[in-house]
């Protein structure tokens, strides 16, 4: 399994995403974020992604050229059209947007319509920590939950993301997705060739399954039975009622390469502190309860190891499984 350092494997990735047709900013984009998943322990939204990427490119179910902007805006809230494209530019704009809008109003909402798959949840919100604020991220995807009771998807995995701002160390980061696991770790055991415990996923005809193809066809199941899939339901309407993205149903699955555009939604919230109790009152509070969580022995704090990880592939590389690295040389022409 070769080590690539993080410079190589961007450029590597974007190189494949822009043979496939990406624009070059779109591709230097996602590739970015692809790389910074793996790099914090992600695979599962790492550069294992780029092959559906560029097949989805080639196949017109991405847009390469498109360009996000704002398509509309009232005061603390705004919504961005990722006009089919990838999105990443499109949440950065949302994110940007929503950071301005929240130093005028205290908070501020921003949406993101017409989109695809948008990776790790957190990453989107580290510029929102760095401006000092409280930020939280949502996302549909295609359908891989069942309502409670049923046994047809209709959710996506449709994961939630917050990230709290510390005094003087990084932020508290909290990211999971509302079925057992990510779907993406279905999709690293499948190209690994390697089974998956029971309970992660069901097959098509609702029975549960080890094989992570037969998952991948089938359903997952929801983190915490009847409440996981009530929180899906949540986040599936705020991110296409508010914003008019498809719904999970409404979208092809994201592991073939024919099908339809996705056009799911995303959703971004940012608090600025200052506009509730104050930011020395903020961060008073904060410390105060992770003081407490440290002082249980073995309590760790949400998004150390990802961050010591990252650090860690700063200096030492990301190792990358030698199919998937062949894969990725081939689709970039190297």
């Amino acid at each position: 399994m070769p080590t690539v350092s993080i410079a190589e494997l961007t450029a590597l990735a974007a190189r494949a995403l822009e043979k496939a047709g990406a624009s070059p900013q779109m591709a230097q984009a996602a590739a970015e974020a692809l790389v910074a998943a793996d790099a914090r322990g992600l695979a599962s939204h790492g550069v294992s992604r780029v092959p559906m990427y560029c097949d989805h490119l080639r196949a017109g179910r991405v847009d390469g050229n498109a360009v996000a902007s704002v398509l509309r805006e009232k005061k603390a809230v705004c919504l961005v059209d990722a006009a089919c494209g990838m999105a990443y530019e499109a949440c950065a704009v949302a994110v940007r947007e929503a950071i301005r809008r929240a130093r005028d109003y205290g908070v501020a909402f921003a949406g993101v319509t017409n989109s695809h798959h948008f990776g790790a949840a957190a990453l989107h919100l580290a510029p929102v920590a760095e401006a000092g604020m409280v930020g939280f991220a949502f996302g549909n995807s295609p359908s891989a939950i069942a309502p409670w009771g049923g046994r047809t998807p209709l959710f996506g995995t449709n994961p939630i993301a917050a990230i709290f701002p510390r005094a003087a160390d990084p932020p508290l980061v909290i990211d999971l997705s509302l079925s057992t696991v990510a779907r993406g770790r279905l999709l690293v055991a499948a190209q690994q060739g390697k089974s998956i415990p029971e309970g992660w996923a069901l097959d098509r005809e609702g029975r549960p399954t080890t094989d992570p193809a037969a998952g991948l066809e089938g359903s997952m199941t929801p983190v915490g039975g009847v409440k996981g899939a009530m929180l899906a339901l949540m986040v599936e309407l705020a991110c296409t009622a508010l914003t008019g993205a498809a719904m999970g149903f409404e979208a092809d699955s994201f592991f073939v390469a024919e099908g339809n555009r996705p056009r799911i939604g995303q959703a971004f919230l940012v608090i600025d502190p200052d506009a509730l109790a104050g930011r020395r009152v903020y961060l008073e509070r904060v410390e105060t309860l992770v003081a407490r969580m440290l002082a249980d022995e073995g309590v760790r704090l949400p998004g150390t190891r990802r961050e010591a990880l990252a650090e860690n592939a700063q200096v030492s590389g990301i190792a990358v499984p030698d199919a998937l690295y062949e894969r990725i040389r081939t689709l970039a022409g190297a």
